[in-house]
């Protein structure tokens, strides 16, 4: 936490302080974010089910979920002196978003969750949490103060559902009645006793749309996603080979996975981003996956510069457009690309070439050029 060189905060009195949490939000408004809201600290409640879900082992290799202890679930022991969290939340969602489900049906397609498509949003809040706290800075002179945006060991839906800004539902994202679930969400912890806004009220009702529409069924029950299934999680944070009985539920999702949005009842409701950063950049959107597995590593770290799909590595986006190949119907471009590709490919890579490969073989479909050339 940035230290205060002074306390003068400590004497605001209350009507300063309720004064100052109103601004707090306009300010954010200034800056573009679409929702501000201020929680406490107590997040007990959430405590006990990150840690029966830990201690199920459904957090897969994502070893940071625990490895802080309880710094995740009490902040003021992640930041001396937090005493409140200000949240905010900006919304993602590209025009086209309620065409974008269509490419699931396009398996010669590369489906990235609609998040990813354009400028990492870990630096577009960050830059503007910063602000946010320069100016309450000018304010009211130095205060304590530590920006996160899903960097650190934070629950930032708990706190959000907190500050008022949406609820978790059943597949465990944020979930807001005017806008759905296509959102970032940032924190600021700060050292300020500001006045902190209403918890939200859970609005899923008895709809279990998630939950039935997962393609590996990862949402096991209400309010329970096991990581390990999660394609979202398989794509992105597992580093190894992708366990074998997944990989044909895994379809052309080849970064992260919309579904549980996409069927949302309340994300009819969805607001298009106003962020200029956001828009997707068209050589990652909706692009035929033989092109995509054709890049080079240099073409890849160039496409994918200043997104958050350049953190997954070369290794991993070629393993997982390898995995979306065996699930697509073959042409002469795929086998040959698979068939290319494996000759210079790591182990990793070549073992899901090879999974691809069998999966047309097991289907008794062709798979050389030749007998493609003739395939109807």
């Amino acid at each position: 936490m940035t230290s205060p060189t002074s306390n003068s905060h400590e004497s605001l009195s209350t009507e300063q302080l309720n004064a100052l949490a109103k601004q707090i939000k306009d300010w954010g408004l200034d800056l573009g974010f679409d929702a501000v809201g201020i929680s406490d600290t107590d997040l007990s409640e959430h405590e006990a089910h990150l840690e029966n879900w830990v201690a199920a082992g459904m957090h897969g290799e994502m070893d940071y979920m625990h490895k802080h202890g309880v710094k995740r679930t009490q902040p003021s022991k992640l930041v001396e002196g937090t005493r409140r969290v200000i949240s905010v939340r900006m919304d993602y969602a590209p025009a086209d978003i309620r065409n974008a489900e269509t490419m699931l049906a396009q398996d010669s397609i590369g489906y990235i969750s609609r998040y990813a498509l354009g400028r990492d949003y870990h630096k577009v809040l960050r830059a503007r949490l910063k602000k946010l706290a320069q100016r309450i800075q000018e304010k009211i002179g130095d205060f304590g103060y530590r920006v996160f945006t899903d960097s650190a060991p934070v629950m930032e839906k708990a706190i959000a559902e907190k500050a008022g800004l949406g609820w978790i539902g059943k597949h465990s994202n944020l979930l807001d009645s005017k806008t759905g679930s296509w959102f970032f969400l940032g924190e600021l912890y700060v050292d300020l006793p500001l006045p902190t806004d209403q918890t939200a009220t859970n609005h899923c009702g008895s709809c279990q749309r998630c939950i039935d529409v997962c393609p590996t069924q990862a949402i096991i029950g209400p309010y329970q996603v096991d990581a390990r299934l999660c394609i979202s999680y398989l794509t992105i944070e597992l580093k190894g080979a992708i366990p074998t009985e997944l990989r044909a539920k895994m379809g052309n999702r080849i970064y992260g996975c919309d579904d549980c949005q996409f069927v949302c009842p309340w994300n009819k409701f969805a607001q298009t981003t106003k962020e200029p950063d956001f828009t997707p950049r068209a050589e990652l959107t909706d692009q035929k996956l033989v092109d995509l597995f054709g890049w080079t590593e240099e073409q890849f770290l160039r496409n994918t510069e200043g997104t958050a799909i350049r953190r997954i590595g070369y290794e991993s986006w070629l393993r997982n457009i390898a995995i979306a190949l065996g699930n697509a119907s073959p042409t002469a471009a795929s086998i040959k690309a698979l068939k290319a590709r494996r000759e210079s490919a790591t182990e990793l890579v070549k073992e899901h070439i090879d999974w691809a490969l069998t999966q047309h073989q097991a289907a008794n479909l062709p798979t050389s050029a030749e007998e493609l050339s003739t395939h109807k």
